[in-house]
């Protein structure tokens, strides 16, 4: 007998001959193995851009197409309070990062149901309030390991969480404990679980990187610029070169390998990076070479490779014109996509050469799922696109209702959210549910 799930296939050998009963219950377990099936294949998004940090979404059987108005509005919360955190979607709930007023800030668990709160726990206060230009607010994404959440506050209060309930399992905080030294608009980072270990970046000439046991937040190890790098609003991703595990991340100079197990500086690069007052893109890595791009400095590809024994960087490119928006970038195929001033861009990845850019909606942040981009635009629009490098074309557009009035205390900064066949859109104290897979 055969079970179609998907685009897999499950066979299923059966006696031939057995009773009522026997029938039943086999019936029953093939039920029931299904069932299994489609819980381990639903697609989550336990943290910052996504599964695997690259801003690409596993799902498929989504729609290819908006209707005129866009996809169904399943529902609509706006006292989430305010803040600039992306949801992490795990089963049947979410989770990010909200501040009331400048004293507390905190964690949310809400039901994917209907966004209602199911728990909250506080973090701390809101970093450097007194930042220009004036944004102070929540910013970072929790990261969801299992029944544990890891939350950095702005402030740098590094907390981890029971995601049943929000219990606090352990705490550290960056700056006091580590000496940390956040840039103007405060702790931005997102922490990174890779086996056992917590990966975030303190900042400063103490510990400009440290890996934390994730049970017990004991320090497994330090990192210690010779530069005093102090931390950015970037995101540390994993990384293999030469058969060497890294952990990349860019800092507010520049670009930094460092070896997974010791801690280990192995490698710098600081181009991409230079002359910029905000460092703020996550690197995008693939096959050996690693994007990084940063406002008023330019995008760069590079190849770290090891050389007798240590590791240089090759520069592959440098160009000033290409993506360095906050809303990040994301490869399909041969090219990346993404913001640089008022247009959206297509790139190819290996050349850096620009194969088309669109004033359509202007900086915006990004994601993949199932064939096609999704954006988040500044000014508030969602926008569906084909990924393609013949040219912008456009495959549904909408404006989320009953938006918050922003006063001038931001934009529309929230990446898109991709999971279990809905998108999750935010924008300061509210939060949008829509169902956009397709045939139903």
């Amino acid at each position: 007998m055969l079970f179609s799930i998907g685009p897999a296939t499950i066979s299923l050998k059966m006696p031939m001959k057995f009773s009522s009963h026997s029938r039943f219950f086999c019936l029953l377990a093939h039920i029931t193995l299904l069932a299994s099936a489609f819980t381990i294949s639903a697609a989550d998004w336990p943290q910052f851009r996504g599964p695997q940090r690259d801003g690409h979404s596993k799902e498929t059987g989504l729609l290819q197409e908006w209707p005129k108005d866009g996809p169904k509005l399943l529902w609509q919360v706006k006292d989430i309070d305010a803040g600039f955190s992306t949801p992490s979607i795990v089963g049947d709930r979410i989770y990010l990062l909200s501040n009331e007023g400048l004293e507390n800030e905190f964690v949310l668990g809400l039901s994917t149901k209907d966004g209602s709160r199911i728990w909250s726990a506080k973090l701390g206060k809101v970093g450097h309030p007194e930042q220009k230009p004036s944004y102070p607010a929540a910013r970072s994404t929790p990261t969801v390991d299992g029944k544990a959440l890891f939350a950095l506050g702005s402030d740098g209060d590094l907390v981890c969480l029971d995601t049943a309930d929000g219990k606090e399992q352990w705490r550290k905080n960056l700056r006091t404990d580590f000496g940390g030294k956040y840039g103007e608009w405060a702790y931005s980072e997102s922490p990174l679980v890779d086996g056992d270990a917590l990966i975030c970046t303190p900042g400063g000439s103490n510990a400009t990187m440290v890996a934390l046991n994730k049970k017990t937040g004991e320090v497994i190890w330090k990192f210690a610029s010779s530069e005093a790098d102090d931390a950015s609003y970037s995101c540390a991703i994993n990384f293999t070169a030469d058969g060497v595990k890294q952990y990349v991340q860019f800092f507010a100079k520049g670009l930094i390998g460092v070896e997974a197990s010791t801690g280990k500086s192995l490698w710098r690069y600081e181009r991409s990076a230079k002359g910029s007052p905000a460092v703020i893109l996550t690197p995008i890595a693939d096959s050996g070479f690693i994007y990084s791009a940063a406002f008023k400095a330019g995008g760069a590809l590079v190849k770290p490779v090891k050389k007798d024994g240590a590791f240089a960087v090759e520069e592959i490119y440098f160009e000033t014109k290409l993506p360095v928006g906050l809303g990040g970038v994301v490869k399909v195929g041969d090219y990346f996509y993404g913001s640089s001033g008022a247009t959206v861009m297509c790139v190819e990845f290996k050349t850096g050469a620009i194969k088309w850019e669109e004033r359509a909606l202007g900086p915006s942040s990004w994601l993949v799922a199932n064939g096609r981009l999704y954006l988040h635009a500044e000014n508030g629009d969602v926008a569906l696109l084909e990924p393609t490098h013949e040219a912008y074309r456009e495959k549904g557009r909408f404006m989320p209702p009953n938006r918050p009035e922003t006063s001038g205390q931001s934009k529309a900064w929230a990446y898109p959210v991709v999971a279990n066949g809905r998108l999750y859109i935010r924008e300061l104290n509210s939060l949008w549910c829509y169902d956009v897979k397709a045939g139903r």
